[in-house]
């Protein structure tokens, strides 16, 4: 890429992501971390399972993830619209990396892989805060 077309792209999309979810929460890092080890734990889990990889499955997935952030997308939104707080952005954050999170702990089991008390711990913090 051209150095003169590097910097206009950043900021067009540094603005699209502005707009879509607000300033930057560190719970946005943790849920798209999240969302990256669910896919690489669910395609390992389905290797293990020796199942095979589906590209409908797979492209479901992905898809399912991108949703799920159009639907925080609304959330920021709304609480825009309600005044600038983040509290059902953030309730909609803490809800999706819950799911995240047991769909990990699923996918581990799946592959045998045992996972640390103090993991499981703030997993289980994360699920009773998104109820």
């Amino acid at each position: 890429m051209k150095d003169g077309l590097a910097v206009p792209l950043a900021a067009v999309i540094g603005s699209i992501v502005s707009f879509a979810f607000g300033i930057w929460h560190e719970s946005l890092t943790l849920l798209l971390v999240c969302m990256a080890v669910d896919y690489i734990t669910g395609i390992s889990a389905s290797l293990k399972e020796r199942r095979g990889l589906s590209s409908i499955v797979g492209s479901w997935g992905l898809a399912r993830k991108g949703l799920t952030l159009l639907i925080i997308l609304i959330a920021h939104r709304i609480d825009e619209l309600l005044g600038g707080g983040s509290a059902v952005m953030g309730a909609a954050i803490y809800f999706y990396i819950g799911n995240e999170l047991l769909s990990i702990v699923e996918n581990c089991g799946r592959i045998g892989l045992p996972l640390p008390e103090k993991l499981r711990s703030a997993i289980e913090i994360f699920r009773r805060k998104d109820e």
